[in-house]
């Protein structure tokens, strides 16, 4: 009996023993057990594990990770229960900055994430929003950086920043208009860089009239019952008058070019007729006694021509000084002497004589100083 309950002890030992190493070993087991958070891209899921490290956790989740994902923590790092593992995977986009095309190495997962890792300035001008993934992203990555160019126009210089593409952009984004005949310092497609400088010159053609006199010419016409170097006006010339008008390039507000394109006559001007005389003197008797002038010119008056353009009543040098008695032209004006003709020389001698009292009554024959004094005049 003893040993039967003896037995009995034995057998009841060994099974608690048993059962202690089961219930250790389910505690154990059950401590060994993790649930861990793996987010991977974005996506997370909650995973049952033995592992220590993250990179037990993942393998066993049968993520495999390229040397150019993001894990974190580090690979190596131990993990407990309730840890969490966050995977980023390496991704290529395809972007185009200012014209240029590359392919972007990334672990971020949307648009904002690529433009922090490129450092994009602000105010720059992007073809996505920054809140897209990176996943739905079909096209390439667009982005255009601000440009700090200056435009010079209507008197201003303007500075601006811009993001636009061409200088046609640019105009637009600057709400100027370039007309037909202005000038630009760049052609309305070139591309808009860093630093441009840009002018606008405004050009204007325009029309101007003026009117201007036509001098009134001389006819002279031969006339044989005139002595020979005598003169007689026939008609009056009349100056004529005609409308020119001009075509004008103003640039910024200031004319630069002036062409005549037009004339048109008015009043035809009207020539003066001069009889011409033709008709020889007779021949002067050689005896005694005073002799008169040409033209029944008195002795002192002829003499005084005679000493001033050698007695030639019609001359004219161009030297300023007309007739036998070199008047001025403002001289003859003076006196009135345009009633006998426009010039002196081509009025009689009589009538030039007769011009030369009005002046020697005014100022004495000190209008001829030389020839006078030679003569004894005065």
């Amino acid at each position: 009996m003893l040993h039967a309950f003896k037995n009995r002890w034995v057998k009841i030992g060994a099974q608690a023993t048993v059962l202690t190493a089961l219930v250790l070993g389910l505690v154990s087991f059950v401590g060994a057990n993790k649930t861990i958070a793996v987010t991977v891209d974005g996506q997370t899921r909650s995973v049952q594990t033995f592992g220590s490290t993250v990179a037990d956790v993942l393998a066993a989740s049968d993520i495999t990770v390229a040397p150019e994902d993001e894990v974190t923590p580090a690979l190596e790092a131990g993990v407990s229960n309730g840890s969490s593992i966050e995977v980023n995977r390496s991704k290529q986009v395809s972007v185009s900055i200012d014209g240029v095309d590359r392919v972007v190495h990334t672990t971020g997962l949307t648009v904002a994430d690529v433009l922090a890792q490129l450092e994009v300035a602000g105010g720059s001008e992007v073809s996505a929003a920054g809140q897209l993934e990176l996943v739905s992203l079909k096209t390439p990555l667009e982005i255009t950086t601000p440009k700090e160019v200056r435009i010079a126009v209507d008197g201003k210089d303007r500075k601006l920043s811009t993001t636009a593409a061409t200088v046609a952009d640019l105009l637009a984004e600057a709400d100027i208009t370039v007309g037909k005949e202005d000038e630009l310092s760049a052609k309305t497609g070139d591309e808009v860089v860093d630093g441009l400088k840009l002018k606008v010159v405004r050009v204007e053609t325009k029309t101007k009239t003026e009117t201007e006199s036509i001098a009134a010419g001389t006819t002279k016409v031969k006339d044989p019952k005139l002595a020979k170097g005598t003169t007689k006006v026939l008609s009056e010339g009349k100056d004529g008058e005609r409308k020119l008008t001009y075509k004008v390039v103003v640039k910024d507000g200031k004319a630069v070019s002036t062409e005549l394109v037009k004339t048109e006559v008015l009043t035809e001007a009207k020539d003066a007729r001069i009889a011409v005389g033709t008709k020889q003197a007779a021949s002067s008797s050689s005896g005694g006694g005073t002799t008169a002038g040409a033209g029944g010119v008195s002795g002192a008056w002829a003499a005084l021509a005679k000493c001033e353009s050698g007695g030639n009543w019609a001359i004219n040098t161009g030297n300023g000084y007309y007739g036998g008695l070199q008047f001025s032209l403002s001289s003859w004006q003076g006196v009135g002497g345009t009633k006998y003709a426009p010039y002196p020389h081509q009025a009689t001698p009589a009538e030039q004589v007769a011009a030369a009292e009005k002046l020697r009554a005014n100022g004495g024959w000190g209008h001829w100083p030389s020839c006078s004094a030679k003569l004894g005049l005065r």
